[in-house]
Order: C-alpha cells, then structure tokens, then sequence
C-alpha cells in the first residue's frame, strides 16, 4: 500500500500537513524533533562512556596472584 505513494503523493502530503498546521508550528515542531535527537546522542554518548568506565574498574578489581607464592 504504501510502496505506490511516489513523489506526487508525498508533495500533496506536504502540502496538506502545511496548509492545515502553518509554517510556524511546522518550524517549531522540527525545532523541538531536533533538540530531541541532540539529547538522545548525548545520551547514548554519556551512556557508553559510563560502560567503558564500569567495565575498566570491572578489570581493575581482579585479585593479583601473590608474587611470593609462585
């Protein structure tokens, strides 16, 4: 169904969702889509980053064989 929509279709669904929300809320509306995707990267960035540390410090706790004893 939605595989025959093409170029045309999609103009007229441009233009509909323009003419019935106003170039204004359609700007503010991206505007915000964008700070939403800024703060999901940051996000996951933060995320990965905290992982990385969690699993140094994992690595780190292992006990060293005593020296002396071998």
């Amino acid at each position: 169904m939605l595989n025959n929509i093409g170029l045309p279709g999609l103009l007229l669904i441009a233009v509909v969702v323009l003419v019935l929300f106003g170039r204004g809320k359609i700007s503010a509306l991206m505007g915000e889509v964008g700070k939403g995707i800024t703060a999901f990267k940051r996000g996951v960035k933060d995320e990965s980053a905290e992982i990385e540390k969690t699993a140094e410090a994992a690595r780190d706790v292992t006990p060293q064989a005593d020296k002396d004893k071998v």
